[in-house]
C-alpha cells in the first residue's frame, strides 16, 4: 500500500484486524518489551501503546511480527519489488522477458527520491531526547535504546542520497556517560556502510553528519535492513516497495531529513570521539557488553504532528527480526546464490542467533572424470560465502553437495545436519580459519570481533548410519557422564563446569582417550554442555547452546584426534565444548515481576485478553 505515514499504516492494520490498542498505562522500562514478546510468541497482532509512562508520544511494535501481516502491508507492491530485485541481479532478464518486467520498470522509475521541503510533515515540531519513549528491553541494559531506527549517512566523496547509506544500527539514548539530551551512542559492525562513511570523514578530519529516522511508512525501516544489490539505493527501494517516493530535504544545518518520518534526530560524529555503549540484550540471546563506540552529538529532534514511536525487541530468536528475515527472503529469493558461482542455497540459522551458524548447498563439478568423492568446489564456494557481507560473520558453515540430494532443505535443521553427519569424514573435511574476525556481538572468541571459523564440507553417498537412541549400557567416564540424544547421531553430555582452557584441554583430551568407542556406534558428534536436558529438549535449544557458546578453534576436540601437516582431524566422533566460559556474556533472563504484570493485561477486561 502507498502509505503516506506510519499513522495510515496503523489505521489500515487496525481496520483489518491486524492491530490492537493497549490502553492501560505501560512502563517503558521492561514492561513494553515483555508485552511485545508475549504477543509475538503467539503470532499475535501489531501493538499500539496509547499511554506510555513518562512520555507524551504513543508507540507501535510488532508491525512485521508475522509474514502474513508484512505481505498485507505491501500487498500492492510485493510482486513488483521482487522483479525489481531480480533485474538488479540479472539485467539480461529484461532483454529475455521485456513484458514480464515492464510494470516493475515503471515502479523503479516512479520511485526515485523526491527532494521536497514545502509542507513537509516532519517540520511540525521539535522535542528532546528525554521526551521520547525511554524503552528498555532487558534488566541489564545500559539505558534506553532506539531499536527500529533508520540511520542515514552520506559518502564524503559522493554526497547526495543516491550514494548514501540507510542502515539499522542500534542507538543508545540514555545511560552510561552520555550527557542527557546532548549525546547519544551509535553501535555498528565493522562491515557496515556507515563505517565506510565515517572512515572517509575521519580521513578528511571532518565530522560525519548523521540523521536518524524513526517511523514513517513501513517500507522505510524495511529498506534499512534489506541486503540490496550493489547500486540499488535504499531510497529507491523504499519508494518502490511503498508505492510512494522517498521524500527528503536538507535543513539549514545541512542534515538530510526524511519528510515522512515520525521523528528525526540529527547530530554529528567527530573523529576519534567515543564513549562506552551498552550493555544491550542482543539477538544472539546474550548481552553485548560495554565497549567504546562512536559518540553522536545531538543537534535537533524533529517530529511530525501526532507522531508514533516505532520499536521492536531484540533477544534470543525467534523475535520480530526473524519475521523481518522471512520477508527479506520472500523478496530477494535466490539473490545471494546468483552472486556466488555454484551456490544453490544458503541459510543463516535463526535459532542459533543467525550469525553463528550457516547451512549451504553448492555444486561439486570439479574433475568429474576422476570420480573422487571429496569436497573440492565446495571449499571454494565456502571461502566466498565467508567473505560475503553479513555472511562473513558466521563461525560454523556446514556445506553439502547439491548432487547428493537435490531435495535437501536448508531450513530443516535435523534433516540437513543428518545429511552432513551421514557423509562427512572428520579426518579430512574439517577446515579452520583461526585468529580472524567474528560478529561484534559474539563473545565466544578471545576478544571483541575476534575468534575463528570452521567449514564442515560433506560430499558423496551415505557412509555412516546415525544412532536414533543411545546404547542402553552407555557408561561414560568422569567427568562428563550425563548424556542425552539431541538429534540423530548427536549426543549432548553434561558434567563438570568449565574452569579455564589451560585445565580443560587436558581434561577433555584425557576423557576422549578413556571413552569406549564401541559404545558410541552411530554417534558422530558429541557436544559438552552445562545442562544436557535443556540442550536436548528442543532443536532450537540445541543449536542455540552449541553454536553460540563455542569458538571453533578453541572448543573443537575429537575422539582419536591428530594433526598432520597442520591439518587437524579425528577418527572418532567430533566434540564441541559448548559450556559457558568465564569470558562469555550473560544470557538474557526475563524479570518475573514484570511478567506477572503482563499476565494481568491478558486477564478478563485487559487489553490483551484473548491474545495472550
Amino acid at each position: 500500500m502507498g502509505y503516506k505515514s506510519l499513522a495510515e499504516c496503523v489505521q489500515d492494520l487496525e481496520q483489518n484486524g491486524h492491530l490492537i490498542r493497549v490502553k492501560e498505562e505501560v512502563d517503558p522500562y521492561l514492561e513494553m518489551a515483555a508485552i511485545h514478546m508475549r504477543v509475538y510468541d503467539v503470532e499475535g497482532p501489531a501493538l499500539y501503546f496509547e499511554n506510555i509512562k513518562g512520555s507524551k508520544f504513543p508507540a507501535v511494535s510488532n508491525l512485521f511480527g508475522t509474514l502474513e501481516r508484512s505481505k498485507f502491508m505491501f500487498r500492492d507492491s510485493l510482486d513488483h519489488i521482487k522483479k525489481l530485485v531480480d533485474v538488479k541481479m540479472d539485467p539480461m532478464s529484461v532483454v529475455k522477458k521485456p513484458f514480464h518486467y515492464i510494470g516493475s520498470s515503471m515502479t523503479a522509475l516512479g520511485a526515485l527520491p523526491w527532494k521536497k521541503k514545502s509542507n513537509a510533515p516532519i517540520l511540525y515540531g521539535r522535542t528532546t531526547i528525554s521526551e521520547l519513549p525511554q524503552i528498555v528491553n532487558w534488566p541489564m541494559d545500559g539505558g534506553a535504546f532506539v531499536t527500529m531506527p533508520q540511520v542515514y549517512t552520506e559518502d564524503a566523496d559522493k554526497p547526495g542520497v543516491m550514494h548514501s547509506n540507510l542502515g539499522m544500527y542500534r542507538i543508545q539514548l540514555s545511560g552510561n556517560d552520555y550527557i542527557p539530551d546532548k549525546e547519544i551512542g551509535l553501535h555498528y559492525q565493522l562491515h557496515r556502510g556507515i563505517g565506510v562513511h565515517q572512515a572517509k570523514a575521519n580521513a578528511l578530519g571532518q565530522p560525519l553528519k548523521v540523521s536518524i529516522f524513526v517511523g514513517g511508512p513501513p517500507s522505510h525501516p524495511l529498506s534499512a535492513v534489506m541486503p540490496l544489490p550493489e547500486g540499488l539505493s535504499e531510497m529507491i527501494f523504499a519508494g518502490a516497495l511503498g508505492n510512494r517516493r522517498f521524500r527528503y530535504f536538507y535543513d539549514d544545518e545541512g542534515f538530510c531529513i526524511s519528510s515522512d518520518a515520525d521523528f528525526v534526530i540529527t547530530g554529528t560524529v567527530y573523529p576519534n570521539e567515543n564513549k562506552p555503549e551498552g550493555p544491550f540484550g542482543d539477538h544472539i540471546g546474550y548481552y553485548s557488553l560495554v565497549h567504546p563506540f562512536p559518540l553522536m552529538k545531538v543537534h535537533r529532534v524533529y517530529h511530525r504532528e501526532n507522531p508514533i514511536w516505532s520499536f521492536t525487541v531484540v533477544g534470543r530468536p525467534p523475535q520480530e527480526d526473524t519475521s523481518f528475515g522471512a520477508l527479506i527472503h520472500e523478496i530477494t529469493g535466490s539473490a545471494i546464490p546468483q552472486e556466488i558461482n555454484g551456490l544453490h542455497a544458503v541459510h543463516a540459522v535463526d535459532a542459533a542467533g543467525v550469525h553463528p551458524l550457516l547451512f549451504a548447498i553448492g555444486s561439486e563439478r570439479y574433475t568429474p572424470y576422476q570420480n573422487v568423492e571429496r569436497p573440492q568446489e565446495l571449499l571454494t564456494i565456502a571461502n566466498q560465502i565467508l567473505g560475503k557481507n553479513q555472511l562473513s560473520l558466521a563461525k560454523y558453515l556446514f556445506i553439502s553437495s547439491y548432487a547428493d540430494n537435490p531435495e535437501l532443505d536448508i531450513h530443516d535443521v535435523v534433516g540437513f545436519m543428518s545429511h552432513i553427519l551421514e557423509r562427512i569424514d572428520w579426518t579430512r573435511d574439517v577446515h579452520f580459519q583461526t585468529n580472524t574476525t567474528i560478529d561484534t556481538l559474539d563473545y565466544s572468541g578471545d576478544g571483541l570481533n575476534a575468534g575463528s571459523k570452521v567449514v564442515f564440507a560433506a560430499v558423496g553417498g551415505r557412509k555412516y548410519k546415525l544412532a536414533n537412541e543411545l546404547t542402553a549400557n552407555l557408561d561414560l567416564p568422569q567427568p562428563f557422564q550425563g548424556a542425552k540424544l539431541a538429534l540423530p547421531g548427536v549426543m549432548v553430555v553434561d558434567g563438570k563446569s568449565f574452569t579455564s582452557y589451560e585445565q580443560e584441554q587436558s581434561v577433555i583430551e584425557t576423557w576422549t582417550r578413556t571413552i569406549d568407542k564401541d559404545k558410541l556406534n552411530g554417534i558422530r558428534l558429541i557436544v559438552l554442555v552445562d545442562d544436557a536436558g535443556f540442550a536436548a529438549d528442543t532443536v532450537n535449544n540445541f543449536v542455540w547452546v552449541t553454536f553460540t557458546r563455542s569458538n571453533p578453534s578453541h572448543d573443537t576436540y575429537g575422539v582419536d584426534s591428530f594433526t598432520e601437516f597442520k591439518h587437524w582431524g579425528c577418527r572418532g566422533p567430533l566434540i564441541i565444548d559448548a559450556r559457558n566460559k568465564p569470558h562469555h556474556a550473560p544470557p538474557l533472563i526475563k524479570d518475573e515481576a514484570v511478567e506477572r504484570r503482563v499476565d494481568q493485561l491478558g486477564a478478563k477486561g485487559g487489553s490483551l485478553h484473548g491474545v495472550i
